[in-house]
């Protein structure tokens, strides 16, 4: 079955460059929200295998949607994606749940790597 990933940040850019290099790793089952109410309407919906989320959003942060993914789905699989500078944020969604952590910008083939790791974990 092939693994559904669900990529969350406000920038259209950052979504674009990330479905890009999943999409080039061989993922393809890849869903999108540009807010955080819409990444917790939709996980809920599809279930995704793995959410790559954004800290920082207008509205609900990321550390508050990853509060509210855990609370549905305790196993869910979430992979935190930051700027750099925000060490206090990146440890605060580690201790929420989060398994692992992206700092942007990233190298595609780090993208890629966390993504097998936490999917084949």
């Amino acid at each position: 079955m092939e693994n559904k990933i669900m990529i969350v940040d406000d920038a259209v850019f950052m979504r674009t460059t990330i479905r890009k290099t999943l999409e080039k790793a061989g993922y393809n089952n890849i869903l999108e929200a540009a807010d955080g109410d819409e990444a917790v309407a939709i996980y809920r919906r599809e279930s995704p295998d793995l959410v790559l989320l954004d800290i920082t959003m207008p509205g609900k942060s990321g550390i508050e949607v990853l509060g509210e993914i855990i609370e549905y789905d305790p196993k869910a699989k979430v992979v935190m994606c930051s700027a750099i500078g925000q060490e206090m944020m990146i440890q605060k969604a580690i201790g929420c749940g989060a398994l692992e952590f992206i700092v942007k910008p990233f190298k595609k083939e780090e993208l890629q790597k966390v993504v097998a790791y936490i999917l084949e974990s």
